[in-house]
């Protein structure tokens, strides 16, 4: 089928793709939680005759279809499931129904337009060899793509290669972006916790090891790691994201613990060590001045995300397809997010790339992460036109 053939058939059934998304949107489930999304997801991809297998480190799905044409070639194609623990406040009718539960990053519309090119192939699997439809839980910081390569994604489901998809707000709507090399961040999590004799603030804090100046001194001394430690062409992030100690009720009491934690981002291995190094002497060298302990604790829930050269040029390729030579730009900036789909591409070729989500009528657009984010309905077809346009085009076999 022809590319120019693809929207005519997606616009069949995009009013019952656009519900579906907006049903998953209505019911987030956060990482390793995902029982009514993978089990909606399961039952979708068997009414269109896909084998389906369920509970891939957990609650990951798999569906597989062979092509019409004869030929030995696999590749998958990889979604996330996962929402976040974020309130919503779009006030939209679909809006979640759970509270502090919110589809915050787009994976409801990132497993719509997969389970949309699942249904489309289904239709007409003119292609040779096979595709595995992965829906992975768990994207969010808690291991979802670990889980399902310790489960044996790749032995049980053989592919040449993997590729990954992202929407991206503010980029125009149905631009792809990507990169060969680093797209994406390492992303890693660390905790300091202070420990000390605590004390009473008002009549003795002479005779207390003080946590709270402890924490200004770390907090201080971790701006310098990018400024001063990391060579100027490199790029890493190290913020604060927790604070906490005391309480309220006891204002005039020092206390005796206190736990400071945040994010780390790296593009490399050796930066990936030396922020990890300087957090911790940094943090030890603060409890020690005022006779304190410091308990570190860290890791990498994702590790830097490189797209393969060939992977990319392949992506490169089904985009200017879908969007033309004006509308996919093969040199954007790498961004300091991370992605566990990186773990995938560590153990498969492959690549990932940005798809435009667009802006608002009034030029805006509301942030991943944001309580304010809605995923971008008119986006779906041009995700379900780029993955169809992919596997033709990569398992097309021999002419």
């Amino acid at each position: 089928m022809a590319i120019e053939d693809i929207q005519p058939q997606i616009e069949r059934y995009l009013p019952e793709l656009i519900a579906l998304r907006r049903d998953i949107h209505a019911h987030p489930e956060l990482g390793m939680e995902e029982t009514r999304t993978a089990a909606l997801v399961a039952e979708r991809l068997r009414s269109w005759g896909l084998e389906t297998t369920e509970g891939i480190g957990r609650f990951g799905v798999v569906g597989t279809l062979k092509g019409r044409r004869p030929g030995q070639g696999a590749i998958g194609l990889r979604a996330d499931m996962d929402a976040l623990a974020l309130t919503e406040q779009t006030g939209l009718a679909y809006g979640s129904t759970i509270p502090g539960r919110m589809h915050a990053c787009g994976h409801d519309g990132h497993t719509a337009m997969l389970l949309g090119a699942a249904r489309m192939l289904a239709e007409n699997p003119d292609f040779a060899g096979t595709v595995h439809f992965i829906f992975q839980p768990a994207e969010e910081g808690r291991g979802g793509a670990q889980a399902m390569l310790e489960d044996g994604l790749f032995e049980r489901f053989p592919c040449d290669a993997v590729y990954g998809m992202h929407n991206m707000p503010g980029v125009p709507l149905g631009h792809f972006a990507l990169r060969k090399g680093p797209l994406m961040a390492g992303s890693g999590r660390w905790v300091a916790t202070f420990r000390g004799t605590g004390g009473h603030g008002g009549n003795s804090p002479h005779l207390a090891n003080d946590l709270t100046l402890v924490q200004a001194i770390f907090i201080q001394a971790l701006q310098g790691i990018v400024s001063r430690n990391v060579p100027a062409r490199e790029s890493v992030v190290v913020s604060v994201g927790h604070i906490a100690g005391g309480t309220k009720e006891s204002l005039n009491v020092m206390p005796a613990e206190l736990v400071v934690g945040g994010t780390m981002r790296a593009f490399n291995a050796p930066m990936q060590a030396l922020v990890e190094g300087r957090i911790r002497e940094l943090a030890e060298l603060a409890a020690a001045t005022q006779g304190a302990t410091a308990e570190i604790s860290m890791w990498w829930n994702a590790i830097p995300l490189v797209n393969h050269e060939r992977e990319t040029e392949v992506m490169a390729a089904a985009a200017r397809a879908v969007a033309g030579e004006a509308g996919v730009d093969t040199a954007t900036q790498p961004v300091t997010g991370g992605e566990d789909f990186a773990f995938m591409l560590q153990a498969k070729p492959g690549a990932f790339v940005f798809l435009g989500a667009g802006v608002a009528p009034d030029g805006t657009a509301h942030a991943l992460h944001s309580p304010l984010y809605d995923f971008n309905d008119a986006a779906l077809p041009h995700g379900v036109a780029f993955w169809v346009q992919l596997v033709r085009q990569e398992l097309a076999g021999v002419a």
